[in-house]
Formats: structure tokens, sequence, C-alpha cells
């Protein structure tokens, strides 16, 4: 081997470690942020991960994944984001962090979006339509709103006729308003009135079931929130408590001892958004993917409790629901 040789054979072995690094370095990043936590969340990630592993991403290998969680306190989602922006990742995942509209407008402006929120995205003013979202946000949207007279009605299956619910609402959440309003004029048409508990925080939910009891409210509906799930077990103990019929909004409630639940399958959100995400890493653009919609809804029924708290479940509900915990 002559000097020449011996040099470009020595130029192009130190040339591996960068080569190397610079394959590493390609890796999309994918930020996850969310209301919640890992650890009422774990199965959503699961899900979510499986739907890139479908679209042919797999985490450790040819994706990365940066989480933000919020614990409930929402009032950290514009810090994460912003933390997640500055990042500069291939795209982002917001769950639940429809709270904070100017965050996830900022975010969109410089990194492709993908949310899922149970408030309605136009109403919200983050896309122009849902067929057309447009700009650099799309997803996946419950609208929970319009579950609430099915709620009403599943609820009033399971008590007596009373004239007073209750609705418990983060008034921190953007959908906060819109709820209260939907179950306002859902509740009319049973000719009930509605009682609104805010609560910001963990510790107010000793306040607003004391509320509860003392304007003699015969059931409560708790809205969907960040803060809520991610403090069920709380809720759901204060519900027994107090005898309180509470009917929830995401089967994990009733799992965890709740009463019954009625609402769009949660896991498979996560699912329909981690398509779209791989979507995205392939080169789809964001205002090309209309915000998707569920087709799968879940009504959850824990007898357990409901002999708890000394009430019959009509057979006809049991067998119109898609579990019966026993």
């Amino acid at each position: 081997m002559n000097r020449r040789e011996f040099i470009i054979l020595l130029g192009g072995a130190a040339a591996w470690p960068l080569a190397a690094h610079a394959q590493q370095a390609t890796v999309p990043v994918v930020g996850f942020l969310s209301g919640r936590s890992l650890a009422s969340d774990a199965h959503l990630v699961a899900a979510f991960r499986q739907a890139l592993n479908d679209s042919g991403f797999v985490e450790g290998r040819n994706v990365a994944i940066e989480f933000r969680w919020a614990g409930g306190l929402l009032d950290r989602l514009p810090t994460l984001a912003a933390d997640l922006v500055q990042r500069k990742l291939a795209v982002i995942f917001a769950g639940a962090a429809d709270v904070h509209v100017g965050a996830l407008q900022v975010a969109a402006a410089t990194t492709p979006l993908v949310l899922a929120t149970g408030g309605d995205p136009v109403a919200l003013g983050v896309v122009d339509s849902l067929s057309r979202p447009g700009g650099n946000l799309t997803g996946v949207t419950v609208i929970s709103a319009a579950l609430w007279p099915k709620r009403l009605e599943l609820l009033g299956q399971l008590i007596d006729r009373t004239n007073v619910i209750a609705l418990l609402v983060n008034p921190s959440n953007a959908t906060a308003f819109p709820a209260t309003r939907e179950l306002e004029a859902a509740a009319s048409g049973f000719g009930q009135t509605v009682i609104v508990l805010n609560t910001r925080t963990e510790s107010d939910f000793g306040a607003a079931f004391e509320t509860l009891v003392g304007q003699r409210a015969g059931g409560l509906v708790v809205s969907d929130d960040a803060l809520f799930q991610n403090s069920r077990e709380t809720l759901v103990a204060l519900a027994a408590r107090h005898r309180v019929p509470t009917i929830y909004g995401r089967r994990e409630y009733a799992e965890t001892g709740g009463l019954i639940s009625y609402g769009a399958s949660t896991t498979d959100q996560y699912r329909q958004s981690g398509i779209y995400v791989g979507r995205i890493l392939k080169g789809a653009k964001p205002a090309d993917l209309p915000f998707l919609q569920p087709t799968k809804f879940e009504l959850v029924i824990n007898l357990k409790t409901a002999k708890a708290l000394g009430l019959t479940v009509p057979l006809t509900l049991q067998a119109a629901a898609d579990e019966v915990i026993e």
C-alpha cells in the first residue's frame, strides 16, 4: 500500500463516525405534548406508538419522540409547547392541549401540528374548516359538546327524576364555556337546571362536591378535561363518598370505579393521530389532511358502583353497553 492509498483509507475511516452521526441526526423527532401524565395515559401512548409503527416509524430506530407532560396543570402548556417549538421538530402532536389556543397557533406557525381535541377546532379559531383545515394544523376532534344530550339521557335511566344537575368544569379549558352552554341547552329539554362547578386544581374538588350536595343536585356530569382525567381516582372516590350518581366522558373513569361513562374512544383518537403524524413524516401537508371525527363511541357501566349507590341498571341499558364491569 503506497502513502497516497494509506492517507485515503485513513481519511475514510476517520469519516465513519461523522457519517454515522449525520445519519443519526437525520432521524425525525416528534414532539408529544399532553395536559395529562404518563401515569394516566400509558395506554394512549401505546396506541400512538403502534400507529407510528404501522406507518413504518419505530421509536429508537427511525424516529424519536420528545415527551412533555403538564400533569393536569394546564397553565404549564404554553411553556411546554414553546420548548418543543424551539427544538425545531419534524411534527408536534398535542393531546388535550386546546386549552391554550394561542400556544397552538404559535407552534403551528413553524412546525406541522396534529391536535387531538374534545373541542370544535373551527369554533376555537385554529382552522378554517374541518374538511379543509388550511395552514399547518390538523388532527382529530371529538366535539364532545354534541354528546351532552346523550349523557343526560343515560344518567336519567339510572336515577330518579331530578330537577337539578351539576356540571364539573375547569374554566382554564377553552372548551369549558361551550360545554356549559351545550349542557344547559340539553338540560332545559329535560326540564332541568344546571349548577356549574368551576375547579382549577384538585384542591378545589372537595368544595365543589359540598356545593353540589348543598344544592341537592341529583346527578353530576364531569366534563372532558386533562385535570379531571389525571385526578380521576380522586373524583371517583368523592362521588362514592357523597353518593352522587356521576357520568363521565371516558371509559377509564368507569374502570376506576365511576358509575357510567359515555364518549368517543380516546384510544382510537390517539391511534388516528399517530397515523396522521406518520403521514406528515412521509411528506403530507397538514392543510391537505381533513380533521377526523370519531366513528367509535363507548358506553361502560360499573355494576358494582351502581349497587353501592342503590341503583338498578335496566337490562336494556346493560345490553347496549360496550362493557359492563361487575
